[in-house]
């Protein structure tokens, strides 16, 4: 019994041990769809702008509802400034009960609802232009992340290249082919490969802190590990992205609901000019031996011409102003999707010469210039070159991919339309 004990316990032993000496799982890459998901539910920004919406959603009932009712509460004495002096013994003192209610011009109050109405939804269109924004900063971010996850891939890779590299020149040293300025140059070229390493995790730092906070992840959160960039393609001509921009921009469409939003303020300043209406009723009790009094009161109330003249003409010039805005709207709007078209397409054939041409040439250059130097038919200097050509080429290529990747994200954004 006592030998089982033990050797269940050096069996349980060896099994932490293991687990202590195995390396720590690679975490999986987080898709972008999820991460888009995730902070359309919990950015603030996002919450701070759909509950704008709501609140103005509510003033479309205060607008559009009668004035408030007044009750009114009467004590008339007599012979006194006492309460109820002389009631009984006075046919004037009385205490008096009553309401009275304000009623605008017919048309008023469905025009002030509209008015409150174009402005919920502007604020609703704005809304959505402060999700698609959020979402935009976070693809954009993620692109980043996912070409400083590839550069520092290519970083490793090509310093263990030349790390081979450096053996072969070591060695070509040791045996009187080579001289030390080319030892030194590999060496160099190694620190250099470290300092952008270590620019690479400073910048990626800062990508995961930014996606934390869009997020709205506390700063401790583990790191979030991009998925590899592959270039889609753009299946909409120009002319159709600026008719979807021209449709399907919030900042357009917002900027529509306030001009129609002025549209029908100068309908409401025109009516303005009508008079509003009040109607009042009131009970008055006397003392017992006298009969009680009801009064039955209708006001009219007149605007001031001047005041409803210079309203109109200020609602005229805003609506103007609206007019202006939406014009100036839509052409950024325009324009940005037009160089945020002419960004993607020629990120996207700048990826195919890389694809097809430079780097397979650059590979190929390398691999030829190793063998020749090895067999002593190439200096150092023209194969240090073609490594670095190869280095700088792969990483140029992950930046235009990125590129191309932001360029598609900011489309997305101010067109409406999800690309696959």
């Amino acid at each position: 019994m006592k030998s089982a004990r033990i050797l269940i316990f050096l069996l349980l032993a060896g099994v932490a041990a293991a687990q202590e000496a195995a390396p720590p799982a690679k975490a999986a890459p987080t898709p972008l769809a999820i991460l888009v998901e995730e902070a359309e539910g919990a950015n603030p920004e996002i919450a701070a702008a759909e509950h704008g919406w709501q609140a103005a959603r509510h003033g479309v009932r205060q607008a559009s509802a009668l004035p408030d009712t007044e009750i009114q509460v009467q004590q008339f004495a007599v012979g006194s400034p006492r309460p109820f002096a002389g009631f009984s013994n006075s046919d004037f003192a009385y205490i008096g009960i009553g309401a009275a209610q304000e009623f605008p011009f017919p048309g008023k109050r469905g025009l002030r609802g509209q008015v409150a109405g174009r402005e919920a939804d502007a604020q609703h269109e704005q809304a959505q232009s402060v999700r698609r924004g959020v979402v935009e900063r976070l693809k954009s971010i993620y692109f980043q992340l996912a070409y400083l996850q590839e550069e520092r891939a290519i970083l490793e890779r090509d310093d263990r290249v030349l790390a081979d590299v450096e053996e072969v020149v070591e060695a070509r040293y040791r045996v009187g082919q080579g001289n030390q300025q080319d030892v030194l140059k590999a060496q160099l070229q190694h620190t250099r490969i470290l300092q952008l390493l270590a620019k690479n995790t400073r910048a990626s730092g800062e990508l995961q802190a930014g996606l934390r906070q869009l997020l709205n992840r506390p700063p401790e959160a583990p790191e979030i590990l991009a998925e590899p960039l592959a270039a889609r393609p753009l299946p909409y001509t120009l002319a159709q992205l600026l008719e979807f921009a021209r449709r399907q921009n919030p900042d357009v469409r917002a900027q529509e609901q306030m001009l129609r939003k002025t549209e029908t303020q100068v309908d409401l300043a025109g009516r303005e000019s009508r008079p509003d209406f009040s109607l009042g009723y009131m009970w008055q009790h006397n003392a017992d031996n006298f009969r009680d009094y009801y009064m039955l009161t209708f006001g009219l109330r007149l605007p001031n011409r001047g005041r409803t003249s210079a309203l109109l003409a200020e609602a005229v010039q805003k609506r103007e102003q609206a007019r202006q805005r939406l014009a100036a709207e839509v052409n950024q709007r325009l324009a940005e999707v037009q160089s945020d078209t002419v960004a993607a397409e020629t990120t996207a054939e700048q990826l195919r010469i890389f694809r097809e041409g430079l780097i397979p040439q650059a590979e190929a250059t390398f691999r030829a210039g190793m063998a020749a130097y090895e067999a002593g038919r190439q200096d150092f200097e023209t194969l240090f070159a073609s490594y670095l050509d190869l280095l700088n080429l792969e990483i140029e290529y992950q930046q235009q991919l990125a590129e191309h990747e932001m360029a598609l994200a900011r489309l997305e954004a101010r067109t409406g339309v999800t690309l696959p």
